[in-house]
């Protein structure tokens, strides 16, 4: 039987405590990864995915955004236009929170201001917590898992590579060198390069341990780093082996900061910004 995932006002207690133990702020990656710790969440939880058709978004994470979501409306939370949430001065003040309490307020705001409820929901609860973000990530996973052939994809990760910063970025793809699929060199500030071995993985579901360890056993000796791409999303198992003391470091990008990165360089995605007049009344009266 499937073990269940914690509903979204069951994580509301666990998102705070989360929250409190980073000290009283975190990026949505960090708040998540505390929470699934603090709660020990077990593999078959936090491997599920809410939407596998759509996006890579865990069930877990899908039910954080909901929970961050209400508490900010209940004033207890605040997030920057970066992306980080902390803690309002009522939330600093704040131990626990009675989810029905929170629901129950949450819901009455929401009627008595049913002609924002549009505005007001908004945050229709991705990793970035915004409606539209869900609408482009969602179209693009189904472009980069549907759509592009494997090598196309290959190609495209190239080029983010490259815009990146890689130099000599070649893709191999050979069939049986341990999923390597290319290698470039990554400059750091024009002082430092290191060699890099690289994998991109179509995905719509999480990569797990093993197959960290697999790309790690075909890297050592041939590369200072690895870098493992995927269009899903990485296990925790996944990533403590990527980061495990005494082995050689692998760095991992998953579906979300991939869709970031081709947003940030633009390769497939325009990005448009509306300009908005405001008439300040109270200056003209002061002619």
């Amino acid at each position: 039987m499937t073990a269940k995932v914690p509903t979204y006002d069951q994580l509301m207690n666990p998102l705070l405590r989360a929250i409190n133990a980073l000290g009283g702020s975190g990026s949505i990656e960090e708040i998540y990864d505390r929470v699934v710790d603090l709660e020990q969440m077990p593999e078959e939880v936090v491997a599920q995915l809410h939407d596998p058709e759509k996006s890579n978004q865990t069930q877990v994470g899908y039910r954080l955004a909901w929970a961050r979501t209400y508490l900010k409306k209940y004033g207890i939370l605040e997030n920057s236009s970066r992306g980080i949430w902390s803690l309002t001065a009522k939330g600093k003040a704040t131990n626990t929170v009675n989810p029905q309490d929170v629901v129950r307020l949450v819901r009455s705001i929401e009627k008595k201001s049913e002609e924002k409820k549009s505005e007001e929901l908004s945050e229709v609860v991705t990793d970035q917590d915004n409606s539209s973000e869900l609408d482009w990530r969602q179209r693009l996973h189904g472009i980069l898992t549907r759509k592009l052939s494997p090598s196309a994809f290959e190609r495209l990760v190239q080029r983010t590579l490259r815009e990146a910063g890689f130099t000599q970025v070649e893709v191999t793809g050979r069939t049986g060198d341990g999923g390597i699929d290319g290698r470039g060199i990554a400059r750091i500030h024009g002082l430092m390069s290191f060699h890099v071995l690289f994998q991109c993985k179509r995905y719509t579901g999480s990569v797990g341990a093993g197959d960290i360890r697999d790309f790690r056993g075909a890297m050592v000796g041939r590369a200072d780093k690895g870098l493992f791409i995927t269009t899903g999303t990485f296990t925790p198992a996944a990533v403590k082996e990527a980061t495990r003391d005494g082995a050689p470091p692998i760095d991992l990008l998953d579906g979300g900061d991939f869709a970031e990165k081709l947003k940030e360089f633009s390769l497939g995605i325009r990005t448009e910004k509306v300009e908005l007049v405001h008439i300040e009344d109270d200056w003209f009266s002061t002619l």
